[in-house]
């Protein structure tokens, strides 16, 4: 058969069979109920031995659109004779004999588990999608339903990391920020990065007191902030002891701890050591480092420096 495209005017009139709809149609959606996990069930115990899919519900099987209507639709469970509890299922069913997609129950076998859902593909057959487990107990008169709605996905959306890039995200939204680099997602409360490898970044902010002799330098990789801070030398006026001082350095706002403190240990000239302080983000000096325990320091000594890390949400 020779290669052929649709719809087209050379192809068929522009008119397209079901089976080729399909074809065009099937990954312009994933299979599965729109919507998400925080929406009530699309299944629910019903009287006696039956269940119930809840109005108002819309899904795509393989690019055929279903809907359950406008009143709660009523599914029959069959009974169970047997000795043995019975697993069934509510689904989603395309059936190619007539390319209708209904709301069905897919019966099990007594002590056998779930059964397997059937998920053709081709022109003929049918091609089935999980709604829920009913469990049917033995001589039982009614039934339990657990949850097991598919939803139809979100693709990864371009954009870039301005706040305006959009203002309604949807749960599980996946973003590719192209001017940061970062992969995130949307959990329902806020963006959550997945992966983001900025530049290594130099942290130096020139402050009075202090110079620094060699680069702070902070590197992010996978949700870590790691500090190695530089050494820095007393160019002005003895600290005294009991003095906090800040050093010459500044964190990033979208890189410090957003609600806890972190602490490090530093080397000070004459065999001493010291504690400094990276403030939080919360902190109203958010971002500053502060060398808060620490002998007397005089003009010329220095203060060398171990790494410090954290979790941050980039």
């Amino acid at each position: 058969m020779a290669q052929s495209s649709w719809p087209s005017p050379s192809y068929n009139d522009r008119s397209v069979t079901d089976a080729e709809y399909e074809v065009l149609s099937a990954r312009f959606s994933d299979n599965g109920v729109y919507g998400d996990p925080t929406d009530p069930a699309v299944v629910t115990e019903g009287v006696g031995l039956s269940v119930n899919v809840r109005p108002g519900v819309n899904a795509s099987v393989r690019g055929h659109a279903w809907t359950s209507g406008t009143s709660t639709l009523t599914l029959a469970v069959a009974a169970n004779g047997s000795s043995s509890t019975r697993t069934d299922r509510a689904i989603l069913r395309l059936d190619r004999s007539d390319w209708t997609v209904r709301a069905v129950i897919k019966q099990g076998l007594p002590g056998s588990g779930v059964p397997t859902l059937t998920q053709q593909t081709g022109g003929t057959g049918v091609f089935e999608v999980l709604l829920a487990n009913i469990t049917v107990p033995p001589a039982a008169t009614s039934v339990s339903v657990t949850r097991g709605e598919r939803y139809v996905g979100t693709r990864v959306r371009p954009c870039t990391s301005t706040p305006l890039t959009d203002p309604n995200p949807v749960l599980g939204e996946l973003r590719w920020e192209t001017d940061a680099k970062r992969l995130s997602v949307y959990d329902g409360e806020e963006l959550r990065t997945l992966h983001h490898r900025p530049d290594q970044m130099v942290i130096d902010s020139p402050f009075m007191g202090w110079s620094n002799e060699t680069a702070s330098v902070l590197e992010v990789r996978g949700g870590v902030a790691c500090l190695r801070l530089g050494s820095f030398q007393r160019t002005s006026r003895a600290l005294d002891h009991a003095t906090n001082s800040r050093l010459p350095v500044m964190i990033p706002a979208a890189y410090r701890h957003p609600n806890r403190d972190q602490f490090g240990i530093v080397y000070i000239t004459g065999a001493h050591i010291g504690r400094v302080t990276v403030m939080a983000k919360n902190n109203p000096l958010g971002g500053q480092v502060y060398l808060t325990q620490h002998p007397d320091i005089d003009v010329g000594d220095r203060v060398l420096s171990s790494t410090i890390s954290w979790v941050v949400d980039h």
